[in-house]
């Protein structure tokens, strides 16, 4: 069965399963004592360490293995946080960071810096956004969703002008690659490019006032505490070297691969936006909303036929919330999937995929009543209140959406549409329905109950 989600985990690389398997049997002692076990240990440590540390582009003695990525962004928070209190506890980070940024930087005060409709942040308006008493700033390389590849070099740039550490989540990015510029603290998970889970690294460069928080031991330059799990820190550094060794092929095949999706979905299911940017994106992920559809009931279709895939969509969420990231963009959130290529990912199954998912889209909005794509001649100008009101109150998403499609030749042209919803969804999907059909988003208007989307017919 085709794996398609390889954003949230890639499979166990084969060279991963080796080193670890190997490990099992000789980084077991403690590599902090003197007798031979120990010394044995020591030695596949500081190997690991130096392979982790020539893939990210630093010295060994900067880089550091933590229990996790989300655990190596919250030190390099906090750590740099606590080093520079006495310059402010500003923080200014991307609109769409990776989760565990925002909630590391939740206490601080903070500015959000937005990104255009590709999903990507604008090099100088990050800079802009520093400030006399700004102790960090995030950006991540690349974004977990939809792919996006950030301006990092030159943000880092306008960084260290400003005198202030850039963190940089590259969870995403290293594996297959540096990240290029002046950065001050990098953060990475090893499951992200095949190598075991419960392993991340951070990397703090010399001269970053840094103060670790939290438990301390002398393990890890006290900035992660604990006995380190040897055999998968091993396992994490060979792979990231085995993936850096096969990166450059397989991202020009990989990329031949979405370049085929992005470019065959529209074609293939009516009402469709791709999102994130055309070309300045990693080379194996691909997102696409489709409107009408439930996003849970779609990934279960997808999933039912043996494609995994995950999604943005708020569906999928016990919050019934929108993404943050596809917010931010203003794109299209319902209906959301993302499919992100593993290495050795095979042309036969990104067909069959393509081959598979109109059918699923057409089953899913069959069952939720979505209208057919429209070509009914335009009718004459209508002006002022709005001519229709949709009660979309206590419906989910793509409900508030489907039932204004339906009823939108129902009024004249210059006529418009009031939809009434309390979904948060729809403060992103109507304007976001608008922009693909051709219609007029005319803004929200007070309600006695939830918010009321204005969308005047323009055709």
């Amino acid at each position: 069965m085709p794996y398609f989600d390889a954003a949230s985990a890639a499979p166990l690389h084969p060279v991963a399963r080796q080193a670890l398997l190997a490990a099992l049997d000789e980084g077991w002692a403690d590599p902090s004592r003197l007798y031979r076990e120990g010394r044995r240990a020591r030695l596949l440590l500081d190997a690991a360490r130096e392979a982790a540390a020539e893939a990210v582009g630093c010295r060994p003695d900067e880089l550091v293995f933590t229990p996790s990525g989300t655990r190596a962004v919250h030190a390099g928070v906090s750590g740099t946080l606590a080093g520079r209190r006495r310059v402010g506890n500003h923080v200014v980070v991307s609109a769409v960071e990776h989760s565990s940024v925002l909630h590391a930087v939740e206490d601080g005060a903070v500015t959000e810096v937005a990104v255009d409709r590709t999903g990507l942040v604008d090099a100088a308006a990050f800079g802009d956004a520093l400030r006399a008493d700004t102790a960090l700033a995030c950006l991540q390389s690349a974004n977990h969703e939809v792919g996006t590849v950030q301006p990092v070099a030159e943000a880092a740039e306008r960084c260290r002008a400003a005198g202030v550490p850039l963190l940089v989540d590259a969870a995403q990015s290293l594996g297959w690659g540096p990240v290029e510029g002046p950065w001050s603290l990098l953060a990475a998970s090893a499951h992200k490019w095949g190598g075991p889970s419960g392993v991340g690294l951070l990397a703090v460069r010399k001269g970053t006032r840094f103060a670790p928080q939290g438990p301390a031991d002398e393990r890890e330059s006290g900035r992660a505490p604990g006995f380190e799990n040897l055999p998968a820190i091993v396992a994490a550094a060979a792979s990231l070297r085995a993936v850096r060794a096969e990166a450059v092929a397989e991202a020009a095949r990989l990329s031949a691969l979405v370049d085929r999706i992005r470019t065959r979905v529209p074609e293939l299911v009516p009402d469709v936006e791709v999102v994130g940017h055309p070309s300045l994106r990693l080379p194996n992920i691909v997102t696409f909303s489709c409107l009408y559809v439930d996003g849970e009931a779609l990934l279960h279709e997808l999933d039912r036929g043996g494609w995994s895939v995950s999604s943005g969509s708020s569906c999928t969420s016990s919050t019934l919330t929108p993404s943050h990231v596809l917010k931010a963009m203003g794109v299209l959130s319902e209906g959301n999937v993302r499919v992100s290529l593993p290495h050795g990912a095979v042309a036969g199954d990104v067909e069959g995929f393509l081959e598979a998912l109109p059918g699923v889209v057409r089953t899913v909005r069959e069952r939720l009543g979505a209208p057919e794509p429209s070509s009914r001649p335009a009718a004459t100008t209508g002006e002022g209140l709005p001519d229709l009101v949709v009660d979309s109150l206590g419906k989910r998403c793509p409900i508030p959406v489907i039932e204004l499609a339906k009823v939108i030749e129902d009024v004249p042209v210059g006529g418009i549409v009031s939809v009434l919803s309390d979904d948060e969804a729809a403060r992103l999907d109507i304007p976001a329905w608008c922009e693909m059909r051709g219609q007029e988003y005319a803004g929200e208007h007070e309600a006695p109950r939830g918010v009321a989307y204005w969308v005047r017919r323009l055709s």
